[in-house]
Parts: structure tokens; C-alpha cells; sequence
């Protein structure tokens, strides 16, 4: 560009200084960057006031290129042993990448796939405020065993955005099996991508979730595409402690009901990890929620294991617990070699 020439300076939207003689130059190469880079601040080092304005003119009807969308896959680079990496998948919903974490053993696989997934909550507030999920110690724990774990966080919460499909309505009319329908939905988006990704075998994909992750879990295995091994549902439920109250379910009988639906059409191996000591889901409506899950049809290893400091719903999400539910989860695995 001969005499005129171009510096950028990096703040809140792009400046740039223009240098030299050559007004007419600095226009064409000046129509080309804005093109790329967006609104910017233009500092004309001109002797006539009449070309710097005539300068500011011309920019002020430059259209601005469009930002571009963040595209689907990892974020950032792998981080520690374990290789956990922040990625953005597909979530179901058009315009929508889910933040997740995934973590992964040495080497380059290919390696089955674990997908665990987060619990929710009705509040609004409260689920935009949720961080990015990773379960540490169950991520650690399946990638010691030779699994990728992705763990996504679903539309509605936190930074992911996008709409909430997971409400169950009031108490009156709860349909749980919608609301797990829709969280198994993005779960689904979830397994579709990361089985594409060259590290990942396309079999022995296991889905696991505590809460309401772990309904959706079971919502997913309902419907589990081939390939998909079994699901885990660590303290899965929906109507947990309503109004706040240990023990007081929004709609036990709805639950109950919305399980057996799921057994109906599930048939993958299912195992259910609960608490004695579960305020959300206790041992009488967790047990009745199997056995219904069984009748259906469905293949349920329940297990009731003891109570666990002082709310067991939240045993699997402790750096601790792994003694409590590692040897069933060992066994449980064996089951499906």
C-alpha cells in the first residue's frame, strides 16, 4: 500500500490509524478490513479536515460482517491427567451448543463413551446460576476404567442458555415422563456427536445422571438408540422434597406411573444407586418406582445402599464416595462384558 499503511489496536471494537498520504489507497484497503473485523474507530493522520471527514462518512455506511457463531467441538485446550477439555455440542434445539466437559484416558482410542448428566430445579434463578457439571470423582473413576466421559450441561441451565423442556408442571398435573422426555433429548444430541468424534467407539456407550439427570437417563434408555450398553441413575427423580420438605414428593403416584412408562420400552440394562438416607427420594417411593420400572418390562438393578453422610442424594457428586459406590458400579460393569 506504498506510503499509507494500517495499525490495529486491540480494545473494545477495532481502531485504526491511518498513515500517509494516500487517501484513496488507504478507502480500498480500508473497505477490506472493515469488512472483516467489524465496526471500528478510524484515526485519520490527514492535513485536510475535508478528507477525514470524508473518511467517516464512507465508514459510517460500511455494514458490519456478521459475528460469527461458535461452532461445535472442544473449546480449549486438554488440561491435566485426566485431559478435561471444555467443549460445545449440539443440544437438540436450533442455535443451541451445550457446554461440557470432557475428560478422556491416555492415548487416542478409540474409547466407550460416558455421558453423565446434571440434576435440575424448577427455580428459574437458580438454574442459570448452576456452574459448567464435571462429577470428579465419577469422571476419574470411568476414565481409570478406559471410558471418555463428556458431562453436558442441558438447555436452561447455566451458561448453555437456550429453553427450559424440562418443566414438569404443578403438582396436580405433573407429567414427569415429559419432563425426562425433554432432558433425553438433548441427551441423545449429546451421544449423536461425541460417538462421531474419532476417539470415541461407537459402542458400549453408557448414560448415567443423578436426580433429575438421572430421570433423564432413564428417559433416554427408554428409547436408547443401538449401541447405547445401559444407563445409571444415580438418586433419579423428579418432585423431590416439594415446598422444601424432607421425604414430601409433589406427585409420588405420577412418578411411579411415569417410571413404568419408561420400563415399558426400556431395553437396555438399568442400575438405580440409592440412599437410605435420601430426603428427596426415599427408599418406600425409589424402590416402588424400580419394581413399577420391572413389571413394565424393564431391566432394573436396584440397589439401596446405606446412608451417606447427612443427604445421601448427593452421595455421587462427593470426592468421598467413591468406596460406597465404586464396587457396584465394578460389578455392574462385568454384568455387561
Amino acid at each position: 500500500m506504498s506510503e499509507s499503511g494500517f495499525k490495529r489496536h486491540v480494545d473494545r471494537r477495532p481502531m485504526v490509524w491511518i498513515i500517509g498520504r494516500g487517501i484513496r489507497e488507504s478507502i480500498v484497503g480500508l473497505e477490506e478490513f472493515v469488512k472483516i473485523a467489524g465496526p471500528l474507530t478510524v484515526f485519520p493522520a490527514v492535513k485536510s479536515a475535508a478528507a477525514a471527514c470524508a473518511l467517516v462518512i464512507l465508514f459510517s455506511g460500511v455494514p458490519a460482517a456478521p459475528r460469527a457463531e461458535p461452532l461445535a467441538g472442544p473449546q480449549s485446550a486438554e488440561q491435566g491427567a485426566l485431559r478435561n477439555q471444555l467443549w460445545l455440542l449440539p443440544s437438540g434445539q436450533p442455535g443451541v451448543l451445550m457446554r461440557a466437559t470432557v475428560f478422556r484416558p491416555p492415548g487416542a482410542g478409540a474409547f466407550p463413551l460416558m455421558v453423565m448428566n446434571h440434576g435440575s430445579t424448577q427455580n428459574a434463578a437458580r438454574r442459570l446460576a448452576l456452574p459448567t457439571p464435571e462429577f470428579a470423582a465419577l469422571s476419574r473413576w470411568f476414565v481409570r476404567h478406559g471410558y471418555a466421559v463428556v458431562v453436558p450441561q442441558r438447555p436452561g441451565h447455566g451458561e448453555t442458555g437456550g429453553a427450559y423442556r424440562e418443566d414438569q408442571g404443578g403438582c396436580d398435573d405433573a407429567d414427569f415422563a415429559r419432563a425426562g422426555a425433554g432432558a433425553a433429548e438433548s441427551i441423545a444430541a449429546a451421544v449423536a456427536y461425541m460417538r462421531a468424534q474419532p476417539f470415541v467407539r461407537r459402542n458400549g456407550t453408557i448414560v448415567g445422571g443423578q436426580s433429575a439427570g438421572g430421570w433423564a437417563a432413564l428417559a433416554f434408555a427408554s428409547h436408547a438408540p443401538g449401541g447405547v450398553a445401559a444407563a445409571i441413575n444415580f438418586a433419579g427423580g423428579l418432585g423431590g422434597r416439594s415446598f422444601d420438605r424432607p421425604g414430601n414428593n409433589c406427585a409420588p403416584d405420577r412418578l411411579i406411573a411415569a417410571a413404568e412408562a419408561f420400563g415399558r420400552t426400556s431395553r437396555i440394562p438399568t442400575l438405580w444407586i440409592y440412599t437410605e438416607n435420601d430426603s428427596y427420594f426415599p427408599p418406600r417411593l425409589s424402590g416402588a418406582m424400580a419394581d413399577a420400572f420391572r413389571s413394565a418390562g424393564g431391566k432394573a438393578d436396584y440397589r439401596l445402599l446405606p446412608p451417606f453422610g447427612a443427604e445421601g442424594h448427593l452421595m455421587v457428586e462427593s470426592d468421598k464416595a467413591e468406596p460406597v459406590w465404586g464396587p457396584v458400579l465394578e460389578r455392574f460393569l462385568a454384568t455387561l462384558r
